[in-house]
């Protein structure tokens, strides 16, 4: 059990960091682009609070942590008002694009901090270090799974959003209609497809392959800065 709950609180720091930028992204990108929601309802703040939902970055977190399973969670959702945005169609493709391009800059940052570290100062041991060190590889790994994880083109995910861009119009509000069953989906693919038919495991087969691929390249930038 003490070793459940110290995997959880090396997961659910980084969990909760990486989804709040996510969400603020989206946010500052669409004031610039003319929306400014989330920031009159005070959701363009790094505070985790304003961006808590019990569930999803919580207790699901938590729940996933402990029994060992693969972890995710999300935060309460951005609000942004395509109409209100200076180009409706494009902006909205940039709005969503940005919160995975976050992830993949945070894991970028992480990666330097990290090598610069080892090359310039060294990790010491002791087990406030050996904390550290599982923090900031998971804030990575959490980073940029949920940069590949959230483009994935269908609801709920940023994916959608940014595939909808390129429909033609009558087949993309359509395709925007299925939003309603975005929970439907989310839950389908995550838990339901992996139980009945292993084959199809989204996370294990599509997803670790791309986030593998962007650890290597940012790396190896990384290593060329450092």
């Amino acid at each position: 059990m003490t070793d459940k709950i110290y995997s959880a609180a090396t997961w659910l720091i980084p969990l909760a960091i990486a989804i709040v930028f996510h969400e603020v992204a989206h946010g500052r990108v669409a004031k610039f682009f003319g929306d400014s929601t989330a920031s009159r309802m005070g959701r363009l703040s790094l505070n985790p609070i304003r961006h808590v939902d019990p569930f999803g970055t919580i207790i699901l977190p938590l729940m996933l942590a402990v029994t060992g399973a693969p972890i995710f969670g999300w935060a309460k959702p951005v609000p942004v008002v395509p109409a209100r945005l200076r180009n409706p169609r494009w902006h909205m493709v940039l709005v969503a694009a940005a919160g995975p391009a976050s992830n993949i800059v945070l894991a970028f940052v992480a990666i330097i901090g990290i090598l610069a570290t080892v090359r310039f100062v060294g990790i010491p041991p002791g087990n406030t270090s050996a904390f550290l060190v599982e923090n900031v590889r998971n804030f990575i790994t959490i980073n940029l799974f949920l940069a590949v994880f959230n483009m994935i083109p269908m609801p709920p995910f940023d994916g959608s959003k940014v595939l909808a861009g390129f429909l033609p119009d009558g087949l993309r509000e359509k395709f925007q209609s299925l939003d309603r069953y975005a929970l439907l989906f989310m839950i389908g693919l995550l838990l339901i497809v992996p139980l009945v038919a292993p084959q199809f495991n989204l996370v294990g087969r599509y997803i670790v392959v791309p986030v593998v691929w962007l650890y290597e390249a940012l790396t190896s930038a990384a290593a060329l800065i450092v």
